[in-house]
């Protein structure tokens, strides 16, 4: 079939998860309610925090914005695998996937990113915690957030630019239930070796470089706590990462969870209900993680319900 260029298909066809038309309407179900507990979920947690005077903090200031990152993320790519499911489409245009890839790009790393300055702020604070409410002020906060958003648009970008010179033949179907970059590739008339590897440099900046961050801050973290003498001292200094912990092995376990079943599995429909984890599961367990662990959540909470009761 003779190439065309990719601005002239005028749409993309997303398989989804299953072709069986019996269970189009459970995954519906299932995955409005997924993303309605997500968005609900995060919402809550911005709600709190900015209605709480307590928590008026560096830490909860950066997971409001991480909660914020994490509605988008699902908006990305959930609203539109509802829309085909209940129409019965699976068509999606040439300018919604770009979209699709230039969100998910945006929004995914803006994540991954914040986690590292959530880790940054609690390595400040167990291991240097008489200078934490100097270093960690309301200034280096706003530009530590706008430096994760500004990073994570040059990456989206990039990725942006790498898929919009691709050539496709006519008919692109694309097994997964959104426009997953990796199978645009194998679907892509032209030459793709220049993109592997930009991918390959991309995803080693902006996702190795972070979790290295990660991994240096809580190995600092650790190597303070051990020095504390009293147990309690250290139930209390492990209670105060124990969260931020909980969802970095959340959001790197998941992520690990899908490359390695892209790379052993040799089925695209597999790949994308092993995406679900990362896309859907993932943001939608951080509100819970963070109200269920974290007593300064639980107590904001519950001093909302009594004002509203």
């Amino acid at each position: 079939m003779k190439p065309q260029n990719l601005t002239y298909v005028p749409e993309f066809l997303l398989l989804g998860l299953s072709d069986d038309p019996k269970l189009k309407p459970l995954l519906f179900g299932l995955f409005l309610t997924m993303y309605l507990v997500t968005v609900l979920g995060n919402l809550l947690i911005i709600l709190t925090v900015s209605s709480d005077s307590h928590l008026h903090s560096p830490m909860y200031f950066f997971l409001s914005n991480l909660s914020l990152a994490d509605i988008g993320f699902s908006t990305t790519t959930v609203p539109k695998m509802l829309v085909n499911l209940q129409t019965h489409s699976k068509s999606i245009t040439y300018a919604g996937c770009l979209t699709q890839v230039s969100f998910s790009f945006l929004l995914g790393c803006l994540d991954n990113l914040l986690l590292l300055v959530m880790a940054y702020d609690r390595l400040v604070a167990i291991c240097h915690p008489l200078h934490y409410p100097v270093t960690m002020n309301l200034h280096l906060c706003g530009l530590l957030v706008l430096a994760s958003f500004f990073l994570s648009l040059l990456d989206s970008q990039l990725h942006y630019l790498m898929m919009s010179q691709l050539t496709f033949c006519r008919k692109v179907e694309i097994p997964h239930f959104f426009c997953d970059v990796p199978q645009l590739l194998k679907l892509a008339c032209s030459d793709t070796s220049t993109n592997k590897i930009l991918i390959y440099v991309l995803g080693a900046i902006f996702g190795g470089v972070p979790l290295t961050g990660i991994l240096y801050s809580y190995t600092r973290i650790i190597s303070s706590i051990l020095r504390v003498p009293s147990s309690s001292g250290k139930h209390k200094a492990f209670s105060t990462c124990g969260s931020h912990l909980s969802v970095v092995c959340l959001f790197y376990g998941t992520g690990l969870g899908v490359y390695l079943s892209s790379t052993v599995s040799s089925s695209p429909r597999k790949d994308a209900v092993a995406s679900v984890m990362y896309i859907v599961v993932t943001p939608m367990l951080n509100p819970f993680i963070y109200s269920l662990r974290n007593t300064d959540i639980k107590n904001a909470l519950w001093r909302i319900v009594s004002r509203i009761g």
